[in-house]
């Protein structure tokens, strides 16, 4: 049996702002970043990331990430941990023209959610390695 009167809720979410990393090649993410001048840090925390060719403003891919070094570094670039748009990406490109940025996010999900709703509306689809929302 359903109520008589129907519970209704707002929620009013807050702006994010994001503070991206430079673009930062695919070789250099591979690199070790513990050996001084060599290597990128990554941080190790949450938030949202970006993929594509140096050359252009299409994305491979934008994902999300509850610890952004994992998944950039092993998962995405050295495919040591698992990643749906990883293998994809370095069976097929070009890895030397391949760029990666980052953002730091205490809402991943939020963010990558409104990331992939802004693409969609200026190039009609979602990243070409890039699945689901």
């Amino acid at each position: 049996m359903l109520p008589d009167s129907t519970d209704v809720s707002q929620i009013v979410i807050p702006p994010i702002t994001l503070e991206w990393s430079a673009w930062f090649s695919w070789e250099a993410l591979i690199l070790d970043a513990r050996r001084k001048d060599t290597g990128v840090r990554v941080p190790s925390t949450s938030g949202v990331y970006e993929a594509k060719h140096s050359a252009s403003e299409e994305r491979l891919t934008i994902g999300k990430a509850s610890d952004l070094r994992l998944r950039i570094k092993q998962g995405l670039v050295k495919g040591k941990s698992p990643h749906s748009s990883g293998g994809g990406i370095r069976a097929t490109e070009d890895m030397s023209e391949i760029v990666v940025r980052w953002a730091v996010t205490e809402r991943p999900s939020a963010v990558e959610e409104e990331l992939h709703k802004r693409y969609k509306a200026q190039f009609g689809c979602l990243p070409i390695y890039t699945k689901r929302t």
